[in-house]
């Protein structure tokens, strides 16, 4: 952990990024992930909730005033790919901030539209479990991310969601698949446990044991990244490598509040106030983008 944190200290230069994750929409999702609290089966989210543009530009402005340095926009698996698009044409005439797509999997022709869109980057994740607790195929993950590649959008990452029945093994596999793929950022985020969750059964893991994850990913990563990231938001992992929040708002996959800001979202402020206590300047420029360019 000591060395992760020396090594994230001196490579991002003090820097402390908070990556603003807006959650464009809710709904029963029929893909039903079993960590997810979304899943049609979890029972939680009966309705389509779609947050309007006036709700997501307020968000944006917000995140922007408050110096984040990305917006994450997500959306579940079967949201609008155009809609998504849109979103991002929207943004982009508002806002300077740099967007970031989370979504399904893409081919070429849409990744090429994500970056029109004026998308640069786009978060995406073998997750722990994948084909077993998802019904998506690793291959086909691992495709859209050298899609990313290609057309020229930054690929972020993390190795999600850790529970205690999770092998080292796999978890490691996913930390070399970062590194492989040239990560613009990785890290470790740990499941959290929905009320009648079906993984409830297995625990979760301590934000202790997921600091020392997120330190053995860091020394992984080696000079790859140009951050590190953990989720949800503490102050342990900022002593073991991690340098990367995503304070939150809308839906989360987390969280049985339709607007995560109501419920476990961390926001901007709080965020920002645990860099500063643990040493790290949210205020200085993002080492994951080029702006401007």
């Amino acid at each position: 952990m000591e060395t992760a944190n020396r090594m994230s200290r001196q490579q991002f230069k003090g820097k402390g990024e908070n990556h603003f994750h807006i959650g464009v929409n809710v709904e029963p999702c029929p893909l039903d992930c079993k960590f997810c609290s979304l899943a049609d089966t979890a029972g939680i989210f009966t309705e389509r909730i779609e947050f309007s543009d006036a709700e997501i530009l307020k968000w944006a402005g917000l995140a922007e005033s408050r110096s984040a340095d990305a917006l994450n926009i997500m959306t579940t698996g079967t949201y609008s790919f155009q809609k998504l698009l849109e979103m991002g044409r929207f943004l982009r005439t508002h806002v300077s901030t740099p967007l970031v797509a989370n979504t399904r999997d893409i081919s070429h022709k849409e990744g090429e539209q994500l970056l029109e869109a004026g998308f640069v980057g786009a978060y995406h994740a073998v997750r722990l479990g994948e084909g077993r607790d998802t019904p998506f195929r690793v291959e086909k993950r691992i495709r859209t991310i050298t899609v990313f590649r290609d057309v020229g959008l930054r690929w972020m990452n993390c190795v999600e969601p850790v529970g205690p029945e999770h092998a080292i093994e796999e978890i490691v596999d996913l930390m070399l698949l970062a590194r492989t793929h040239g990560a613009t950022y990785s890290g470790v985020m740990r499941r959290i446990n929905f009320p009648g969750s079906p993984m409830e059964k297995y625990g979760m893991i301590t934000e202790l044991e997921m600091a020392k994850m997120v330190a053995v990913s860091r020394l992984v990563m080696g000079d790859v990244p140009k951050a590190h990231c953990t989720h949800e938001p503490h102050t342990a992992s900022l002593l073991a490598g991690a340098n990367l929040f995503f304070p939150e708002v809308g839906a989360s996959p987390r969280d049985r509040e339709a607007d995560t800001e109501k419920g476990r979202g961390r926001g901007l402020d709080p965020c920002r106030q645990m860099f500063a206590e643990m040493g790290w300047d949210p205020d200085l420029p993002s080492n994951c983008f080029d702006r401007g360019k």
